[in-house]
């Protein structure tokens, strides 16, 4: 009988120590190879930690003590005997050599056969996504515990602060997933496990054997009804039926979106029931001096976002220079070609265009502004990638259009109607969100007249755009109206200089105020 040291794994770089957050398991259970026995949290993450052995768990570290890296977190006293005793639960004590039979009996039970077929466990691990992504969200599951999958097949969604993207499996086997949908996981850890199996006949057994009652039991629990562990406890604790809620993940499973959207349908969903009780949660609302309140937990997306632009404010010295644009000449040149504009190019001719081609120009000028600080060197970009930033369900995302200074208008606009609709669907890929050199925002789009728009990191600056408004300004001497955007740059000035900064919105408004000069390039 051997006994198995289970220490604080390296959760990433920088990471020194962890809190235990919940056991999932006691003091003296049996616990599975790669079963989940603990979370962990760090100040980047929250983790899940696998036993590395089946056996007795005897813990050592309590919920809310903090270790170091490297500190033992429990042991665990694996037998030689102990191993049969793993599928008794899952099939009635069944023989030996009766795992085959015992799989129908419980989608659980190709997962407790499948060391039988080679005996070897892939791990499959949260790949590297991206330069400055650290971790990634769990969004949603396509495969169940428990199932066979194939080389390539698409396990489950992955939510990074910048894109979402599909994990393939690695190999072909039966899967055990470790990570649950909500969590957040460092890249490099543990999200699932795979058994590999000599092939597909693994999961045959379970659909063409005798037993065919159990099947839709398994099948009913991931109906359309079904909600992710994140989603039922929302649900929970908001008092909603999974019933009454529409699922917008696989299979129509109910995703955390949908259960934090579901409180607005909840009242709704009460009077469709019985229809008396109707009057009642109307008059609620109107008592008078009612202090509600309500609780609702980070995103891990929305955490993720939060932390990097606390980030830039402290890694940066950045600082924003204002100036006002007059757009009567954008607007008259719009007017006059906008219909001939669409006729040809078959897309709109918006305010977006003038701006990215004023920026690229502006850029050639000013360089220092297309520059970001790499270590102790200053990278210089002989191309302008454009981040355009759009507001979608998920949060501000921020994609990319590439080598802008080469493209025209029309395609421009294309270039921004396509990321626009990818972004809102979801569908935005990581070579869509990456790689940026500088990044222009409209928060006028939404009303705002002025801000200090974040930068975008490890981009040097920002320009922000805002609401176009009628003022009386002084034009050859006289007091005239014209529609005025205020513009705003925010640049790091541990690399742009003040005049530099000046110099570079003075030229974008030059170009914007005279667009002819965009045309012939002066």
């Amino acid at each position: 009988m051997a006994e198995i040291e289970i220490k604080v794994p390296p959760v990433g770089e920088s990471i020194t120590e962890v809190t235990i957050g919940n056991w999932f398991k006691n003091d003296g259970d049996f616990v599975k190879m790669d079963e989940v026995i603990c979370g962990l949290d760090s100040d980047k993450a929250t983790f899940e930690l696998t036993a590395e052995a089946e056996g007795i768990l005897h813990i050592k570290a309590q919920e809310g003590d903090t270790l170091n890296i490297g500190d033992l977190i429990a042991t665990i006293e694996a037998a030689n005997g102990v191993a049969p005793k793993e599928t008794a639960p899952k099939a009635e004590a069944a023989a030996p050599a009766a795992p085959v039979a015992a799989e129908p009996v419980k989608a659980e039970a190709p997962a407790a056969a499948a060391p039988a077929a080679t005996g070897q466990v892939y791990e499959m691990k949260v790949p590297a996504v991206g330069e400055s992504i650290s971790e990634v969200t769990i969004a949603s599951w396509s495969k169940k515990d428990g199932d066979y999958v194939a080389v390539d097949e698409i396990l489950c969604e992955l939510e990074s602060d910048k894109a979402t993207f599909e994990l393939p499996a690695e190999a072909a086997g039966i899967l055990t997933i470790v990570g649950k949908e909500g969590d957040t996981l460092a890249i490099g850890a543990v999200i699932c496990t795979i058994a590999v199996t000599t092939g597909a006949p693994v999961a045959a057994p379970a659909q063409t054997s005798a037993p065919a009652a159990p099947a839709p039991a398994a099948d009913k629990a991931y109906s359309e009804k079904h909600a992710s562990p994140v989603a039922a406890k929302i649900l929970a604790e908001k008092g909603i039926d999974p019933k009454d809620v529409n699922g917008s993940g696989s299979g129509g499973k109910i995703m955390k979106d949908d259960a934090l959207k579901a409180e607005k349908a909840a009242p709704s969903a009460a009077p469709a029931a019985a229809k008396p009780a109707a009057p009642a949660p109307a008059a609620a609302p109107a008592v008078a001096g009612a202090r509600a309140s309500r609780r609702e937990k980070m995103s891990s997306l929305r955490k993720t976002i939060a932390r990097r632009l606390v980030a830039v404010k402290n890694e940066t010295a950045m600082l924003t220079t204002f100036n006002e644009v007059d757009m009567k000449p954008v607007m008259d040149l719009r007017a006059k070609f906008k219909d001939k504009f669409k006729e040809k190019h078959e897309v709109g001719l918006g305010f977006m265009s003038f701006f990215v081609k004023a920026v690229t120009v502006a850029l050639k000028d000013f360089p220092v502004i297309n520059a970001q600080i790499d270590g102790e060197e200053l990278v210089y970009n002989d191309f302008a990638d454009i981040s355009v930033a759009v507001s979608t369900p998920r949060g501000l995302v921020v994609p990319v259009i590439r080598n802008a200074e080469t493209l025209s208008f029309a395609a421009i606009e294309k270039e921004i109607v396509r990321l626009a609709v990818r972004a809102r669907d979801g569908k935005l890929g990581l070579d869509e969100m990456s790689g940026g050199t500088f990044t222009i925002t409209n928060g006028g789009t939404f009303g705002s007249m002025l801000s200090t728009p974040i930068i975008n990191a490890p981009q040097s600056a920002i320009l922000g755009m805002h609401n176009i408004v009628e003022r009386p300004v002084v034009v050859d001497g006289q007091i005239v109206v014209r529609p005025i955007m205020y513009v705003a740059l925010s640049y790091d000035h541990r690399t742009i200089d003040g005049k530099d900064s000046v110099s570079f919105l003075v030229r974008v408004k030059q170009l914007l105020e005279d667009p002819m000069r965009l045309l012939l390039d002066m």
